[in-house]
C-alpha cells in the first residue's frame, strides 16, 4: 500500500494534470490508446487528441480524476553540447534534467519506451534538436531529487546538478543519478505532437538495474509516496 505520510506540494506548483509544474506528468500519455509492452498506434494517438475537452468535461475534473493514476518517478536527463566548442567566449554546455511521471515501456523488439514532453519545455526544445538522452528511475529515497527538478522558478540545471551523485552514460552522454532503481540511455526515433505534449519514442541503448535497495518512489493525488 502507499504511505501517505510524505511531504505535501510544498513549493511545487501543480501543472493542468494535478502534477507538479515542471514535471511532465501523465497528460497525453494517460488517455492514448497505448498498450504496455506492444506496438504504438501513432495514428490513433495523432486522430483521437481534440483540440479541447470534450463537452461536459471541465479542467478540474480532467485532473481530479487523472490524479488518481498512480506513477513512477523518473528523472529524464540530457546533456547540451557548447554552442561552439572552438570558441572559448561562446555559452557553454551543461547538463539539464527534469522530473517525469509521464514516462513508459512500448516494445521489446525492438526495445522502446517513451515519455511525454510538454510543448516549449527547455527539455522538449533540447531533444528537438538532438537525439540522445538517459532516464533514472528513482527510488524512494530520492524524493528530493524529484521535488528539486520539479521547482518553479528553479535555479539554473547545472547547479541543480552540483550535490548529486551521477555519471555520464557512455553512449548518451546525459547524467545517470547514482543509486537509482536503474538506468537508460535512449536515441530518439520518433516524436508525435498531442495536444499540448509531444510524445518522444527512444530506443533504448543501453539498460541497467542499477540497485536493488529500496522500492520505487511514487506519485499519487499529487503527492511524492513509497509502497510498502
Amino acid at each position: 500500500m502507499m504511505h501517505d505520510d510524505v511531504p505535501s506540494r510544498g513549493s511545487l506548483v501543480l501543472g493542468p494534470c494535478g502534477d507538479p509544474v515542471g514535471t511532465e506528468v501523465r497528460c497525453a500519455a494517460r488517455h492514448s490508446e497505448i498498450s504496455v509492452p506492444g506496438v504504438l498506434n501513432t495514428a490513433s494517438i495523432t486522430e483521437s487528441v481534440p483540440s479541447g475537452h470534450a463537452v461536459g468535461v471541465s479542467n478540474d475534473e480532467f485532473r481530479a480524476a487523472l490524479a488518481r493514476l498512480a506513477a513512477g518517478v523518473v528523472l529524464v536527463t540530457a546533456h547540451e553540447e557548447p554552442y561552439d566548442p572552438d570558441d572559448p567566449q561562446a555559452p557553454v554546455g551543461e547538463d539539464v534534467g527534469m522530473t517525469a511521471t509521464a514516462f513508459m515501456s512500448v516494445s521489446l523488439d525492438p526495445p522502446l519506451v517513451l515519455v511525454s514532453l510538454r510543448n516549449g519545455s527547455r527539455m522538449d526544445d533540447l531533444l528537438d534538436e538532438q537525439p540522445l538522452w538517459a532516464v533514472s528511475v528513482l527510488s524512494e529515497s530520492q524524493r528530493h531529487i524529484a521535488g528539486r527538478f520539479a521547482m518553479k522558478g528553479r535555479i539554473s540545471d547545472r547547479l541543480l546538478f552540483d550535490d548529486i551523485p551521477y555519471v555520464h552514460g557512455a553512449a548518451s552522454g546525459a547524467p545517470l543519478v547514482r543509486g537509482a532503481l536503474a538506468t537508460l540511455e535512449c536515441r530518439t526515433e520518433q516524436r508525435i505532437p498531442a495536444g499540448d505534449h509531444t510524445l518522444v519514442i527512444g530506443r533504448v541503448l543501453t539498460a541497467e538495474a542499477t540497485s536493488t535497495d529500496g522500492g520505487p518512489l511514487a506519485y499519487f493525488r499529487g503527492k511524492y509516496r513509497q509502497l510498502g
